[in-house]
């Protein structure tokens, strides 16, 4: 009876590895399945937020009233940012030196053009004697701006780290990558706010209008997700 019991304890104990076996090799699928749907996702939605932050600088550009800033603002700060995707980088294949050089040139034109539209959005007031900075969109705009340079010159550190011998390198990635999000929400918040203006309201209406209001809210969206991947997410999962 003992060889009986016996026999029956090995076959229960191999069916139960079998079964712990399957459930593996099942959830090895599943995760696998998981992270290239995850991939795919990440993949189509960095190229829409290419061809959003392209197609609405068009579209706005065409629309624009003389004196108004211009939009390449937004487009180039979502090109700049989105250069370090690893699924939707437009220079992925060159090495993380270049991009980040290529990172920082487009950030410094954002600022340029920022720069200019704020000269110009003055020049316009002064010209028809209204008072500036009187709307939440000139606000949020200006303090824009002023995040972006502040941001420029941050990243003169991370281009050149013997300039902070001691901050540690990933400290410094970190703290730019998250200054760097506000920042674009900051201009993000300006456009939408921008798309309430009387101009706006009365040059695109029903559809048209919430589809423009999309289009900062979808970037945004993108560019959150692939800074609190690379740098948040990962952070938060150090011990």
């Amino acid at each position: 009876m003992r060889g009986v019991d016996s026999g029956h304890s090995c076959q229960r104990l191999r069916c139960f590895q079998a079964v712990q076996l399957s459930a593996g090799l099942t959830m090895a699928l599943s995760v696998e399945t998981e992270s290239h749907i995850y991939r795919a996702l990440r993949t189509a939605s960095g190229a829409a937020a290419h061809l959003v932050a392209l197609g609405f600088t068009i579209f706005v550009a065409v629309l624009a009233r003389p004196g108004s800033n211009p939009r390449e603002f937004s487009f180039l700060m979502t090109e700049a940012l989105l250069m370090f995707s690893p699924e939707s980088s437009l220079l992925r294949s060159l090495s993380r030196k270049v991009r980040a050089r290529c990172h920082w040139a487009l950030q410094l034109l954002a600022l340029l053009c920022a720069l200019l539209g704020l000269g110009l959005v003055i020049l316009h007031k002064e010209q028809l004697g209204k008072a500036h900075l009187t709307t939440r969109h000139g606000q949020a705009g200006l303090l824009a701006v002023l995040w972006a340079g502040l941001q420029c010159s941050g990243g003169v550190g991370l281009l050149y780290p013997k300039l902070l011998p001691r901050w540690p390198l990933a400290k410094l990635k970190l703290y730019h990558a998250t200054s760097g999000l506000v920042g674009y929400l900051l201009g993000s918040a300006s456009l939408l706010l921008g798309m309430f203006s009387l101009w706006f309201t009365a040059t695109i209406t029903g559809g048209a209008w919430y589809l423009a209001a999309l289009c900062p809210i979808l970037t945004s969206l993108v560019i959150m997700n692939q800074v609190s991947n690379a740098y948040l997410y990962r952070k938060r999962m150090q011990p």
